[in-house]
């Protein structure tokens, strides 16, 4: 299908991304690697009258160590962080999550900021950065704020990020010595996953993100606070979906989905030496 009619901006800074979105307010939708926003306007699921290109902005595109967080700009391409040494010396989980972003065209285009600003459940970019605790730093008119992430999700493709703000980077604790995993199951390479477990343990500290478990990005809290009592990988596990109501689609319905979340925890557990 093809879109609706809608003016085009071309953003020269993430200020000028700011002030155009503050000019046009509701009406105005952000396009960084395309691939969330066009699909969407091409099936009518959104309307934008002032669509703003961010593409372009080189200085948020970058991974640098900043002390005891990595930071990683919100146009930093998925290929760029699957690749980056820092990435995977330092948060090796986001590495292997962004690994199994779409296929490989996806990958050179899509973006890090983009992923996580859409706020698919159905992502596999949340999860990763849910497990490692990482936080994203939204720039607006009064100035920038930082959101951690159990903050950042707040609904189904809703996020904590403002009509007139610009999700500029994000944070990830550095963990060198942590031990992780990544579990999706699709029913064919480069779908959506099914159900995802995402599982980071560090020392005592064990992060575990869900993907499509629920209406947003989600955290196994249950998971975390079972590790930390000494339980094991299985009997953790066994908590995965409480307290989640994930979705019933054409590809599985809710048992099902619970399921596989307490299989493919488990597994990620193990796998990360728990």
């Amino acid at each position: 299908m093809i879109p609706v009619a809608f003016e085009y901006e071309l953003a020269t800074s993430a200020g000028h991304a700011v002030a155009l979105l503050a000019e046009h307010g509701d009406e105005a939708k952000l396009l960084a690697g395309g691939h969330s926003l066009l699909p969407l306007m091409k099936y009518r699921l959104a309307a934008p009258a002032v669509v703003v290109d961010i593409g372009r902005l080189t200085d948020l595109s970058y991974v640098r160590d900043d002390g005891d967080v990595l930071a990683i700009g919100a146009l930093t391409r998925h290929r760029d962080v699957e690749t980056s040494d820092l990435v995977r010396s330092q948060a090796g989980l986001l590495a292997a999550a962004t690994s199994k972003v779409g296929d490989p065209q996806v990958r050179h285009r899509g973006t890090l900021g983009g992923a996580l600003a859409h706020g698919d459940p159905a992502s596999d970019l949340p999860a990763a950065i849910i497990a490692l605790g990482g936080s994203m730093v939204v720039q607006g008119p009064s100035g920038s704020r930082e959101v951690a992430v159990d903050d950042f999700f707040t609904g189904f493709l809703e996020t904590a990020i403002g009509g007139d703000e610009l999700l500029t980077e994000v944070r990830i604790p550095k963990a060198p010595n942590a031990t992780w995993s990544f579990q999706k199951f699709n029913r064919r390479a480069q779908d959506w996953a099914i159900v995802g477990a995402a599982v980071m343990v560090d020392g005592d500290r064990c992060g575990v993100g869900l993907v499509n478990m629920d209406s947003r990005p989600v955290r196994a809290g249950a998971v975390e606070g079972a590790i930390a009592s000494g339980a094991s990988a299985t009997d953790a596990a066994a908590s995965a979906a409480d307290g989640l109501e994930p979705p019933s689609d054409l590809n599985a319905g809710v048992d099902y989905r619970c399921h596989l979340a307490r299989v493919l925890t488990r597994r990620g557990l193990e796998e990360a030496g728990r």
